[in-house]
């Protein structure tokens, strides 16, 4: 069946599996510290002009985030979100599991607006009662967000003095970060996201890799004991290199960001076919996901011949069902013609 269902469902890009198989035979030191990881580690800071970086790589994005945050709050602090946030939505709980509430708040078009964080902070700081309650000590955004918008330079700049206004940590998931930073409408580059955050992640599951994130503390900021959280956390692999390798790969001659860039313009010849088809767009997104509004039943329909997201009933007519198509690094040209003929 013809899949638009996520960007995640193919294995590895052809050059991260042969990374994979020609390092194969070789032996390595383990749990991260082998060759490929630490040759991984190198291009990345370089991408990221972040000379003294502290990188890890973990198995998963759920893991990530969880251990991020946890490693990077006290045990009675919390973590800002989005009410659409990952964190809030699609992880089982996660971040509550580790003892951290999950402080979520309204969103716009998927996107934790700056008014709203200072909003929020504001009331909190003239509580009598603060001291009462968990404390925020992290802002977590997404980058694209779970909706495919973006956020822009300007947002992530007021967010961020937000954040150093009132000591909190700015954390970037970068599940997709390759689509975000490859869209034709953003205006942040790897390097400047590298200066406007305290911690983020690379996504590799995504874009790209079998399985896999990294996580970057750009100015080697990494809380103590991050290793062990992270073993702790179940999300370190006694064959890390499994991961190190695909990120040695997908940075090496800018692959991360060609293959991102590739998944962006399959996505703009989806939302063209979708277009001719005349579907109703739920919202605008400019990276890799699209979402549009069918009546119920004929989402249903349309689901049992091309595989994609029902993504739940529209907020403003429950009628309608969000329907969510995803382009990835590995979507063709003749993917997109059959889902023309299919429509």
């Amino acid at each position: 069946m013809l899949s638009f269902e996520c960007d995640y469902n193919n294995g590895a890009h052809p050059k991260v599996l042969q990374h994979l198989i020609d390092t194969n035979q070789k032996q390595s030191l383990t749990y991260g510290f082998d060759e490929w990881s630490e040759s991984a580690r190198r291009k990345i800071r370089q991408a990221c002009q972040c000379p003294d970086a502290d990188i890890y790589f973990l198995s998963g994005g759920t893991q990530a985030n969880a251990t991020v945050i946890d490693s990077c709050l006290a045990t009675c602090e919390a973590v800002i979100s989005a009410d659409t946030g990952h964190i809030n939505v699609h992880e089982a709980g996660a971040v509550e599991a580790s003892g951290h509430r999950v402080i979520a708040l309204p969103s716009a078009d998927g996107k934790l607006m700056p008014d709203t964080l200072a909003t929020f902070m504001q009331v909190y700081e003239t509580d009598e009662s603060r001291d009462h309650v968990a404390q925020p000590g992290m802002v977590y955004i997404t980058f694209p967000t779970e909706m495919g918008t973006l956020y822009t330079a300007d947002e992530i700049t007021a967010i961020h003095a937000i954040c150093r206004k009132y000591d909190l940590q700015l954390f970037v998931d970068g599940a997709r970060l390759g689509y975000g930073l490859m869209s034709t409408d953003s205006d942040v580059t790897l390097p400047w996201l590298a200066r406007h955050c305290d911690v983020f992640y690379i996504g590799g599951t995504k874009v790209g890799a079998l399985c896999g994130e990294a996580v970057v503390f750009p100015r080697g900021n990494a809380p103590k004991h991050f290793f062990s959280n992270v073993k702790r956390h179940g999300a370190l692999l006694a064959k890390s290199r499994v991961v190190g390798v695909q990120f040695d790969a997908l940075f090496t001659d800018s692959l991360y960001f060609d293959i991102s860039r590739h998944a962006i313009v399959m996505a703009q010849k989806l939302r063209q076919v979708l277009q001719e088809a005349g579907m109703t767009f739920y919202m605008l997104s400019p990276t890799n996901q699209q979402f549009i509004l069918l009546p119920t039943e004929q989402a249903h329909e349309l689901k049992r011949r091309i595989d994609f997201t029902l993504w739940g009933p529209s907020p403003q007519d429950p009628s309608l069902m969000i329907c969510r198509f995803v382009t990835s690094w590995a979507t063709t040209e003749q993917d997109i013609e059959q889902l023309r003929k299919l429509l």
